[in-house]
């Protein structure tokens, strides 16, 4: 869920914002002053994704994504899957904030998520259980207009793990006809805390799954790209769309030089999906 956590978030913030509902319609006349916003907006969504079981496995599961956003204009909101977290300072293009973020744990049996339907991997075999973490850090972004977005998050783990994650991105959005798109440069370091947890191979580990031991260290975990492609429906556009998610992501060294990966996964991750969300708005 690591890599497929950020395309469809960033899918469902941009549906949710309150910007979406005045340039989703093709062709709809910009109002000389800015567009009245609602107080609270709530957008279900769910989403089903064929993506790699686990971070850097080579075998593939499906999962189906519940999205459930509340935004409270654009000062604060609470997501499965973006996190919760606050706008502290929201001006000239600046959004600097406080956030935390929940990393859903990896099964043992199948290495899949909470939400995986089909597939899995065995590759875990050994490895144990890892339990939902909750990260909490803050966050800057700056937007020179709004279709540029330059964004890091760093974060300190609780529970599954007790590392330091930062994950700095740039994101484009824009409008095509009756379509919007994003497209988005990402990338995670994280600290041995976390690397250890998620791609290290303890000795004890070792003895159980047929593994060498390993012992990772802290930088790169991943890189890539990742797009979307909104289509709004409905009256205006203003309440329901559907998107199509792509992504592509390497591991970095750091990572993919642990045993686990060069013998039972890869360092090349894609992920395709779905999603599906209706949005309400009130005063």
């Amino acid at each position: 869920m690591n890599r497929i956590r950020p395309a469809l978030a960033a899918a469902l913030a941009l549906f949710a914002s309150p910007a979406y509902a005045q340039s989703a319609a093709p062709g709809a006349q910009r109002p000389a002053g800015p567009p009245p916003q609602p107080t609270w907006t709530l957008t279900v969504g769910v989403a089903p994704i064929l993506a790699p079981a686990w971070q850097g496995s080579r075998d593939y599961a499906l999962s189906v994504f519940p999205d459930i956003r509340v935004n409270y204009k654009d000062v604060a909101f609470a997501s499965v899957q973006e996190g919760f977290g606050w706008n502290a300072i929201n001006r000239d293009g600046w959004k600097i904030g406080p956030i935390a973020r929940l990393r859903f744990g990896r099964r043992e049996s199948t290495g899949g998520s909470p939400f995986l339907i089909t597939g899995g991997s065995e590759a875990l075999r050994g490895f144990g259980n890892i339990p939902l973490a909750v990260e909490f850090g803050g966050f800057v972004q700056y937007s020179p207009d709004r279709r540029l977005a330059l964004r890091t998050e760093v974060r300190q783990g609780t529970g599954g793990h007790e590392g330091v994650v930062a994950e700095p991105s740039i994101r484009f959005a824009d409008r095509a006809g009756a379509f919007r798109y994003s497209l988005a440069l990402r990338s995670t370091f994280a600290s041995s805390k976390y690397t250890q947890v998620y791609f290290g191979v303890t000795p004890e580990q070792a003895a159980r799954a047929g593994l060498p031991a390993y012992s990772t260290g802290g930088g790169l975990v991943s890189a890539g790209l990742g797009g979307t492609l909104t289509r709004p429906l409905g009256k205006r556009g203003q309440h329901g769309a559907i998107t199509l998610l792509a992504g592509y992501d390497r591991l970095g060294n750091v990572v993919a030089d642990s045993t686990l990966i060069r013998q039972r996964g890869r360092r090349d991750q894609f992920s395709l999906g779905l999603s599906y969300g209706y949005r309400f708005t009130w005063k």
